[in-house]
């Protein structure tokens, strides 16, 4: 009889070690806000992954500030979820609270955006990250300035409208750009600002740099914005100063939304790389994959990839926009 209790014992501890198959699994999604098409977007599709997966999930918007954010997982930890997502508003200041996250045994998926800790290995602090390498989407519009100016000899001046200042998304691909420029030095950024990912900043920052760049009797070849909401409206900035959008100056940004793809059909915009939305149900999946009892299977980086749209296909391409 004590032999059989034993084994029944044995039998029954990895099931505890894992989650009850009753059991609602509840998960903290930090969502950085809803500043553009493409972010609602993919707030909706994590959504409606995890209706369809028949697990709650704790929506939080953070409307751009970190202090939210931190205020949102802190409540996710005393709510005791089973699993924490964060897309970081921006890439430092979270030591404190992910190492509460950690003490915890949360298990911690970053999205989207990455983050940095000042103390340690930022690795240690989260399982894994869902989300596109963002040099990559920097070193694409390169090569597509690259390929439009191939034929035109001298000097190409790019506008740069950078992302959120602090983002890893705004870092990288500005990286990515800029690594790809030292392979053709012909091609150079004259003036930078950031549009914060917004369209009415966007084009308020693009009216204040072609103000300077005229004033310092320079042209404008390229508008290079690290996201297509204030790539818009640099395109409008740069349609009120009397410049041919899409013509004058050739327009490349980030995200892939259906209003830039309407913008490039109307001849107003040259390409836009697509900014993966559908993580939904990557992130069900490795949610499925922790509560199973195997997140060690789960590799550091999910990666997502981007894909370029230019003009020429856009109107083949726009019946299939989502957003």
């Amino acid at each position: 009889m004590k032999k059989f209790l034993v084994i029944i014992a044995v039998l029954f501890i990895p099931a505890l070690l894992c989650y009850s198959a009753d059991k609602k699994i509840v998960v903290g999604f930090s969502q950085v806000g809803a500043e553009n098409p493409w972010r609602t977007t993919m707030s909706e599709n994590m959504k409606d992954a995890f209706e369809k997966a028949g697990m709650t999930l704790k929506f939080s918007d953070a409307q751009g500030k970190q202090e939210n954010q931190i205020k949102a997982l802190r409540s996710f930890i005393a709510q005791k979820v089973d699993v924490i997502i964060l897309a970081p508003v921006v890439a430092t200041g979270w030591d404190a609270v992910l190492k509460e996250i950690r003490d915890k045994k949360i298990p911690l998926i970053i999205v989207n955006r990455k983050l940095t800790v000042s103390v340690g290995k930022t690795e240690d602090y989260f399982l894994t990250f869902v989300g596109p390498d963002n040099t990559q989407a920097g070193k694409i519009a390169a090569k597509f300035v690259f390929d439009t100016f191939k034929n035109k000899p001298g000097d190409v001046n790019i506008m740069e409208l950078q992302g959120t200042v602090g983002a890893s998304t705004a870092v990288e691909r500005k990286q990515g750009f800029d690594e790809a420029l030292k392979s053709n030095p012909r091609f150079k950024i004259i003036i930078s600002q950031s549009g914060d990912y917004n369209r009415a900043k966007g084009k308020e920052a693009t009216e204040a740099m072609i103000k300077a760049v005229k004033a310092q009797g320079k042209r404008i070849d390229v508008l290079w914005s690290h996201a297509d909401d204030q790539g818009i409206g640099g395109a409008q900035a740069l349609a009120e100063a009397g410049l041919k959008p899409g013509k004058d100056v050739i327009i490349v940004s980030v995200d892939g939304l259906k209003i830039t793809f309407e913008e490039m059909v109307a001849g107003r915009y040259n390409a836009t790389i697509e900014n993966p939305v559908d993580y939904g149900p990557r992130c069900v999946e490795l949610v499925k994959t922790i509560v199973a009892g195997k997140a060690n299977t789960i590799s550091k980086f999910n990666w997502l990839n981007f894909t370029l749209y230019t003009a020429a296909t856009a109107a083949k391409d726009l019946p299939t926009r989502k957003f």
